[in-house]
């Protein structure tokens, strides 16, 4: 089997002013092109860290990760990462921040018109094309985070990187959004990797979830296939034996396997 991303034996060990810290140990994970896969864990169990490293944000202290068999060395627009605060921009317009990514990645060989066409359409595939010309400030938490995956998808990335990206969110916006994001995965066709808290989002997302042992030097405990057949109705799930034996496993996996670290006094 063709393996789209591959992470080998990656570690993640930090300086910090206490000596150093092991944040990972020996990561290995090999993604399929179009795969939907959830990084799941207690808090501090290295899944943002694991993310940015895919992302080329942090070079791995061992190990090596691999897209399209070549290493990944620092941040490429075929990775786009979309962090739970939108991080927009507040001087430009929802346009002008989609604008700015289009233009970094393909400004030097596209014509103005066609960046313009570009940024509208990543607008328009997230729903958005009425608020274009909204700030941040005028729009709610919920739009300004489909401007960050509209933003993200402008740049036609390869892999789509989600670090919580609802997490701050209402439970209605959350469930609107998510539905958003399966349409647009399946019309896209992107590898997406999403780092969660939340086990009914893995669930209901994911081709796979791949949950994370405690930190420090935390690595892969398991890995769950979630053999639910596409497209996913969350009401139809909600009557569905297979999708709560699946959330089990992950609960079973989160609070008697790993049970949450006690809090530093």
């Amino acid at each position: 089997m063709h393996h789209y991303l591959q992470i080998e034996n990656a570690s993640m060990v930090f300086d910090t002013k206490n000596g150093k810290f092991t944040a990972l140990a020996g990561i290995d994970l090999h993604m399929r092109q179009g795969e939907f896969v959830s990084l799941i864990g207690h808090s501090g169990c290295g899944k943002s860290t694991l993310l940015n490293l895919v992302a080329g944000l942090n070079e791995p202290t061992e190990g090596v990760l691999l897209l399209a068999e070549k290493e990944i060395k620092g941040p490429g627009p075929e990775r786009g990462v979309v962090f739970q605060n939108h991080s927009l921009l507040p001087w430009l317009s929802c346009y002008g921040n989609v604008h700015l990514a289009v233009e970094r990645v393909f400004g030097a060989s596209e014509s103005k018109r066609r960046l313009r066409e570009r940024a509208m359409a990543a607008l328009e595939l997230v729903g958005l094309a009425h608020a274009a010309h909204k700030h941040p400030h005028e729009i709610s938490g919920g739009m300004k985070q489909r401007v960050g995956i509209a933003r993200a998808l402008a740049m036609e990335p390869k892999v789509l990187l989600l670090d919580e990206p609802f997490g701050a969110l209402d439970a209605l916006t959350r469930a609107s959004l998510q539905d958003e994001l399966m349409r647009i995965v399946r019309d896209t066709a992107a590898t997406v990797i999403m780092v969660t808290h939340d086990v009914d989002e893995a669930v209901l997302l994911s081709d796979r979830i791949v949950m994370l042992t405690n930190g420090p030097a935390a690595t892969i405990g398991e890995i769950l296939e979630v053999d639910l057949p596409r497209p996913r109705d969350r009401l139809q799930l909600a009557e569905d034996p297979g999708y709560h034996h699946l959330r089990s496993q992950v609960l079973a996996f989160l609070y008697q396997k790993q049970r949450r670290p006690a809090k530093a006094a």
